[in-house]
């Protein structure tokens, strides 16, 4: 009998007592039994030969039926008392088995009723604990209401923080958690091409989720100096924490202290505290009264199983950073330098319009107020600078494109409610041509740009952005006054709290290099807390494109500028997204199957989920040394990122491509004291093809040799060298280890840990690698940012031609194949 004969056979007897034992070959026996017992089964005997098909010519009947007997009373035994799971009803006929004979006994037969009645009190007698009482669950219906929505949604919200827009995001874009919040990623259709349109000729609108965290610093009457980059106190330039934006707020009148917010990343929010509470020292924490939380009323007869833990959340939707913990310290002073810190958290609201047509789709959508707050009506310095803020606004609406305002001018605004003017249909904002662009405003805004005192708003006070929040009208009241209108669709009055301060902030865009000057300018919109649907839905209506974080990528990348954290190896920020990055890497390489996997090893690729940047600067650096016969050896240390301005445009102007020496002109003096000034570090550079081909992720910026530029001198239109196929040195190593092994290891084409030399393992010195690569639809070729050698784009650049100089390989991780393109610096 075959295995799954067996199988199916002990499943079947499994019940049955253990006195009698029946083999495979169908006898049945019990103890002391076996000799009088005979039996048969289907099919063959071992052996290949058939059972004999004639009848025995006599039988003892006392024997046989002694044998049976044992059968007999295990089979009576195993139906009147089943094991397990099983009931009493299962021991009836198909036909006669129904729901509700489990429930009743009496509708069983009378030779079964004995056991399913002790089957009922064997229940009954069970003990308390082993009988869960299961909640009582509510309908759909009650679930879905608003209360319980909102108390279902602040529990959600403890481990990762919600934007004010998320419910509008989650319905269409794929959300990620990352950065202690759940941030939109990419939109669920295909609007890649529609997006870089929007981008091109109209406005895209993105919540600035590079900057959700900031801090609110206030200084006393002091000089203070900051640069873009923010970096740990004397450690310039080695300790950089990461990128920052500054703004400062207007003197106001009678006030010895100035303000200054600064917006960094989420990533940074905590080295970045520390480091100004440090430098600050401001450690003495503040106490902020709080709001009384309201209690949480649960119907009543609803227990459910989390009730302790909602009843500590509030009834009411969170506002700001409500994943805070309660009595967490949000503001710091010191008594000395008399500096006080405030975190702002989701306090403010940032929306980021990119396009040429940004300031019209504002214009359309906010109106300025008719008169400033209350608060503010008898101060006639407020109502001249509101009038005059209002001028500016409608200034707006005669610029032809957003490009043309100065990069950085900030203009305060106060508004009505958005909602009160909501289109019936949505539509697409279009500037207005009858406009004449000779008036002299336009000209003057667009040459001077705002003035200082124009950046004066209401935002900036705690008190006003509370009063602002707490006073917002509800949905409900706005859809009660449309019902009441005489006239549908027609605008609804303005209320007193209606009016909103707002801060309009101007990005520059593309502001370095010499091409696509100005492309991805806009207008960043900043909100007290509680606004954020108010305005977002209004800007929708006026036919923006909505972008996630991975337009907001490639945003950066069509600009060519670094994006956060991607484009930062050099900060701790960097160093965790590239191991977090190298993770998710080798996760989705190992979820493959072998057979499709890419062999690195054998394309001669060592980092195709990691960038190594200490060991190519080290050994740069080491083999530029042994070039130049130097006997004081390589330095070393911890590599940077070469941000000096001065520096970059000499690599900038040497990395060209020139017919004639200069003043200028790169030597190897040249070439030596800058590399001595540097140290050992990288430099971000922009990457051209020059024929075809689509760079990707942690492709490999190699050296040309010499017989790869003369082939280019050949045939312009060269697809370049191919690297020749390696041999995969480990796979017989793999083969032959039978213990236990590193998981590294085991991972088939992939070079494990501690790495060989990088900068010679393939027939093209290594100069660095790329983070961020693909068509650039801006550029209409394929275009990549990375991070190369210094000494090492240096070393290139003197050993080529002057007409060649800049020229350098590019060849991806799943390729062989090289290809040739041209180094940009922008400065």
């Amino acid at each position: 009998m075959t295995g799954a004969k067996d199988r199916m056979r002990e499943k079947k007897m499994k019940n049955q007592p253990r006195n009698v034992i029946y083999t495979s070959s169908g006898r049945g026996t019990g103890r002391g039994q076996g000799s009088q017992a005979c039996g048969w089964v289907r099919g063959h005997q071992h052996g290949g030969h058939s059972y004999s098909q004639d009848l025995p010519k006599y039988i003892t009947a006392s024997s046989f039926a002694k044998a049976r007997a044992a059968e007999v009373n295990a089979m009576l035994k195993a139906v009147s008392k089943p094991a397990g799971s099983c009931h009493i009803f299962t021991a009836l006929p198909k036909h006669m088995r129904r729901r509700a004979l489990s429930h009743s006994t009496k509708r069983l037969p009378s030779r079964l009723r004995e056991g399913a009645q002790r089957l009922a009190e064997r229940s009954q007698r069970a003990p308390e604990k082993e009988k869960k009482q299961e909640p009582r669950s509510r309908s759909r219906r009650a679930r879905r209401r608003h209360g319980n929505l909102l108390l279902e949604f602040n529990r959600r919200q403890r481990k990762n923080k919600w934007l004010e827009t998320h419910i509008w995001h989650a319905k269409r874009f794929h959300m990620l958690k990352t950065w202690s919040y759940c941030l939109p990623l990419k939109p669920t259709a295909k609007s890649f091409r529609a997006s870089y349109r929007a981008m091109n000729t109209h406005a895209l609108l993105q919540v600035t989720l590079a900057y959700m965290c900031f801090m609110f610093v206030i200084f006393s009457e002091k000089s203070v100096t900051y640069l873009h980059l923010l970096y740990k106190a004397d450690q310039f330039p080695e300790g950089s924490l990461g990128p920052a934006d500054f703004l400062w707020r207007p003197r106001v009148p009678d006030a010895s202290d100035r303000q200054l917010w600064i917006w960094i990343h989420p990533a940074l929010k905590q080295d970045v505290l520390s480091e100004l509470q440090l430098v600050c020292q401001c450690f003495e924490a503040v106490s902020v009264s709080e709001e009384s939380r309201p209690a949480v009323e649960l119907p009543a007869g609803r227990k459910r199983k989390r009730d302790e833990a909602d009843a500590e959340q509030p009834s009411k939707r969170l506002l700001g950073d409500g994943t805070r913990p309660a009595g967490a310290p949000v503001r710091w002073q010191s008594p000395d330098t008399a500096i006080t810190i405030s975190d702002l958290t989701m306090e403010i609201v940032r929306y980021r319009l990119i396009g040429p047509l940004a300031h019209v789709v504002l214009t359309d959508t906010l109106q300025p107020a008719s008169e400033e707050p209350r608060s503010r009506s008898t101060d006639e310095a407020g109502v001249s600078v509101h009038q005059q803020q209002t001028d500016i606004f409608h200034l707006l609406r005669g610029v032809c494109s957003t490009a043309e305002l100065p990069a950085g001018c900030v203009l305060g605004l106060t508004v009505d409610d958005p909602r009160l003017t909501l289109p019936q249909k949505r539509g697409k904002s279009v500037p207005d041509l009858q406009q004449s662009a000779e008036d002299s405003g336009v000209r003057d805004l667009t040459l001077k740009g705002v003035a200082a005192h124009c950046s004066q708003s209401a935002l900036w006070d705690a008190s006003a952005r509370d009063c602002v929040t707490h006073n917002r009208l509800s949905e409900q009241e706005l859809n009660r006054r449309r019902t009441e209108l005489l006239v549908p669709g027609s605008r609804l009055s303005a209320a007193p709290q209606a009016a909103v301060p707002l801060l309009l902030v101007h990005q520059g865009g593309r502001v370095r290099g010499e091409e696509r000057l100005h492309w991805g300018s806009g207008w960043d919109l900043l909100l007290p807390k509680g606004w954020g649907m108010a305005f977002w839905v209004p800007l929708v209506y006026r036919g923006v494109r909505v972008g996630g974080l991975h337009m907001s990528v490639k945003h950066s990348q069509f600009m060519g500028q670094p994006h956060f954290p991607h484009d930062y190896p050099d900060c701790p920020a960097g160093v965790r997204f590239q191991s977090e990055q190298e993770a998710e890497l080798l996760q989705k390489f190992k979820r493959r199957p072998p057979s499709k996997r890419t062999n690195y090893i054998k394309h001669g690729c060592l980092a195709p989920f990691r960038c190594p940047w200490q060991q190519l600067t080290e050994e740069w650096e080491e083999l530029v040394n042994l070039s130049a016969e130097t006997t004081g050896g390589c330095r070393t240390g911890p590599f940077t990122v070469l941000r000096s301005l001065k520096a970059l445009r000499r690599l900038s102007a040497w990395s060209r491509p020139s017919s004639r020496r200069s003043s200028s002109a790169l030597t190897h003096a040249t070439a030596a004291a800058l590399q001595q000034e540097c140290g050992p570090s990288l430099v971000w550079v922009r990457l051209r093809l020059l024929g075809k081909g689509q760079p990707a992720l942690h492709a490999m910026v190699c050296v040309p040799t010499t017989s790869d530029l003369q082939l280019l001198l050949k045939d312009a239109h060269s697809s370049g060298p191919e690297e020749p196929r390696h041999k995969d040195h480990l796979k017989r190593l793999r083969q032959n280890t039978t213990g236990p092994e590193d998981p590294a290891r085991a991972v088939r084409g992939v070079c494990p840990a501690p790495l060989p030399s990088v900068l010679p393992h393939c027939s093209r010195l290594t100069l660095g690698w790329v983070t961020q690569g693909d068509f650039s639809l801006a550029a209409g070729c394929g275009e990549a940012l990375a991070f190369i050698s210094v000494s090492g784009l240096l070393h290139t650049i003197l050993q080529q031609p002057q007409e060649q100089r800049g020229l350098i390989l590019l060849r991806n991780p799943s390729s062989l194949q090289y290809r040739f393109a041209r180094i940009s610096i922008d400065v």
